[in-house]
C-alpha cells in the first residue's frame, strides 16, 4: 500500500476551485510575468499574476496553495502539500460536523475510528474506511492500525468455525508492499490455508490436488519446496 489504502486510492484528494479575493495593494511582486505564486506567509493564500500584475487569491477555507507548478492553479488538502514556513491559515468557517468548510476530519465518535468525514463547502458526508483500515488524521489517509497515531477500537472481527481469525496489521508479500488480501497458513493440514479479504475477513482456501501451500511465496506449490509438507500425499495414500 504506498500506505495501505490500497484504497486503490479511494481517498484521492479532490481539487477544489480557488475564491477570487480583491487585487492585492502592491506589495506583493510577480517573479514572472504569468503565474499562481504562493504568499510567503500565509498557506492559503497565493497571488495570479497576468502581465506582471498580482492578484490576491485565497483557496477555499480547508485547502491550502500548492506551489509546485506556477502554471498551475491548485489547491489541495494540507496532507498532500508542504507549506514549509507558510504557516498561517484563514480564519476558519466551521459548521457541524466541519471543523473547516473543505476536506478530510475524523470521525466524532473515538470508536468510529474507521470512518472519516468528507467535507465540501461546509456540507459533512461520513465515509468508511476500507475494511480493516483507520482514518489517520496527520495522512488524511485510511491505513492499518498498526501505523495510526491514535488509539483505536477494533471493529468486530469474524472468526471462522475451526477458530482462525485475521490477524492484525499489514503482511508484507514477496514483492516488499503488503498485501491486499493476505493468505496464511492452516495449522494442520498443508493443503489448506486461509484467505483474509481485505485483511480482515476471513475465508478457507485449498490447494489443488498435488500441491501444498507455501507460506514463504504465498501460493500453493509442489510438496518438495515445502519443509514439512514433502510427504503430505505420500502418507495421505
Amino acid at each position: 500500500m504506498d500506505r495501505i489504502l490500497g484504497f486503490g486510492k479511494l481517498l484521492t484528494a479532490v481539487v477544489f476551485l480557488t475564491l477570487v479575493v480583491t487585487n492585492v495593494n502592491g506589495q506583493f511582486k510577480c517573479p514572472e510575468s504569468r503565474g499562481f505564486f504562493p504568499d510567503s506567509r500565509q498557506c492559503d493564500l497565493y497571488y495570479a499574476c497576468a502581465d506582471g500584475q498580482p492578484e490576491e487569491r485565497l483557496c477555499k477555507d480547508g485547502l491550502v496553495f500548492k506551489d509546485d507548478n506556477p502554471k498551475r492553479e491548485n489547491c489541495d488538502i494540507p496532507a498532500n502539500v508542504d507549506c514549509g514556513d507558510r504557516t498561517e491559515l484563514q480564519e476558519p468557517q466551521p459548521s457541524k460536523g466541519c471543523p473547516r468548510a473543505n476536506g478530510f476530519f475524523k470521525h466524532e465518535d473515538p470508536a468510529s475510528c474507521d470512518k472519516f468525514v468528507n467535507c465540501i463547502d461546509g456540507e459533512p458526508q461520513v465515509m468508511p474506511c476500507p475494511p480493516g483500515l483507520v482514518y489517520e488524521e496527520k495522512m488524511s489517509n485510511c491505513v492499518w492500525a498498526i501505523d495510526a497515531a491514535r488509539p483505536c477500537i477494533d471493529p468486530k472481527r469474524e472468526v471462522l468455525d475451526d477458530g482462525f481469525f485475521c490477524p492484525e496489521g499489514p503482511v508484507i508479500g514477496p514483492s516488499g508492499s503488503a498485501l491486499p488480501h493476505p493468505n496464511y497458513p492452516h495449522k494442520d493440514d498443508c493443503a489448506k490455508f486461509y484467505i483474509c479479504r481485505n485483511g480482515m475477513i476471513p475465508q478457507k482456501g485449498q490447494c489443488d490436488e498435488g500441491t501444498v501451500y507455501n507460506e514463504d511465496l504465498f501460493t500453493c506449490t509442489e510438496p518438495e519446496s515445502v519443509p514439512g509438507c514433502e510427504n503430505y500425499y505420500k502418507e495421505k495414500n
